[in-house]
């Protein structure tokens, strides 16, 4: 029997876009110099040399989410792959510092490298804590979806001494993270902040990270609840509305009203932080969290001349553990044909 086949109807069929094709377009979109500042925006790379352990491969990635949104979030690595072939894509791609984590036979060590020819700070890592450890300490966890979209801001505390190493330790810090005019800058915009204070007396550096969150000030927690949700509150167990707003206590639950920690906003930022109101500012730790001891300052990209060693003359000679080793064996048996397949390999596994 013959089908009838309508050429009236017309079907459509609606385009798929894969999400890897929608991060890449992000990607090309994103700039490389601020229009406000006019100043060139830094991006990264955070990767490894040698084999590290689980621990330290999670602490990779929690850096990694740290320096979003300018870096490789899925930056993929290889065996084969030396310092020489980072750097290599690191130019087209507008990439200005290096975080390099490694582990010796005594500790895991943190470098942090300004390309394309240095200088290089080495930290020793002496204790440090992963994301999803601080989150299963807290009681209320708090990571919204937007929270990475914007850089951290950087503050740096008890860096004032006269000492060469500092000074460059200061500028490093200050120099891998985009500059904010504070006359221009959104403030829905800072929501991270990252913490480094440096303790004189143990030469100790405090690496932590937060999240920035403001509370009206005046509101309990009920109604702020009940004015950010949108939701109709349960009220089968209370006989009037007032003993909704009144029950457990106003006071009680009201948060960090103090007037120390409380600002006046200049614009609105949600429903119940509108200007020219008061807000607390509050911090919420989300990690990573690290101790850290500035060991030695390198005046090229992970070589050169030794501008400082906590080591004293000894440092000049040799790289603590096996560093040195580690980076020799990956570079010894490469040619120009591997590097430019790692070089490829790389630039394909940009996503973010």
């Amino acid at each position: 029997m013959a089908r009838f086949h309508n050429s009236k109807t017309k079907v459509f069929v609606k385009p798929i876009v894969k999400k890897q094709q929608q991060q890449q377009q992000q990607q090309q979109q994103q700039p490389n110099v601020d229009h406000i500042t006019g100043n060139k925006i830094p991006k990264s790379f955070v990767f490894s040399r040698g084999k590290l352990p689980g621990p330290l491969r999670q602490l990779q990635m929690d850096l990694r989410k740290l320096m979003l949104p300018y870096t490789a979030l899925k930056l993929k690595e290889k065996k084969r792959n030396n310092l020489k072939d980072f750097l290599n894509v690191a130019g087209p791609m507008g990439v200005t510092h290096f975080l390099i984590l490694s582990k010796t036979e005594t500790s895991p060590v943190l470098r942090v490298a300004k390309t394309p020819q240095g200088p290089t700070l080495t930290f020793k890592i002496h204790e440090y804590s992963l994301a999803v450890d601080i989150a299963q300490s807290q009681l209320r966890p708090r990571c919204p979806q937007d929270l990475f979209k914007n850089p951290p801001l950087i503050v740096l505390s008890g860096f004032a001494a006269a000492d060469e190493q500092l000074r460059l330790t200061t500028m490093m810090f200050k120099n891998i993270f985009p500059d904010i005019d504070i006359n221009t800058v959104k403030l829905s915009s800072c929501q991270r902040i990252v913490l480094l204070n440096y303790n004189k007396d143990t030469k100790l550096i405090d690496f932590r990270h937060y999240s920035i969150r403001l509370q009206p000030v005046g509101i309990s927690r009920r109604i702020r609840k009940f004015v950010q949700n949108h939701q109709v509150p349960d009220l089968r167990n209370l006989q009037d509305v007032s003993d909704f707003i009144t029950k457990a206590g106003y006071g009680s639950e009201s948060e960090a009203d103090e007037e120390a920690a409380t600002v006046t906003l200049t614009s609105d930022l949600s429903r119940v932080n509108r200007a020219s109101t008061k807000s607390a500012v509050k911090l919420q730790e989300i990690g990573p969290r690290m101790t850290l001891q500035l060991t030695k300052i390198e005046g090229g990209l992970c070589s050169g001349e030794v501008m400082f060693s906590e080591y004293g003359n000894g440092g000049n000679k040799k790289k603590p553990g096996n560093e040195e080793g580690n980076e020799k064996e990956d570079g010894e048996d490469s040619d120009d044909d591997d590097e430019a397949d790692n070089d490829e390999d790389m630039e394909e596994s940009e996503e973010d």
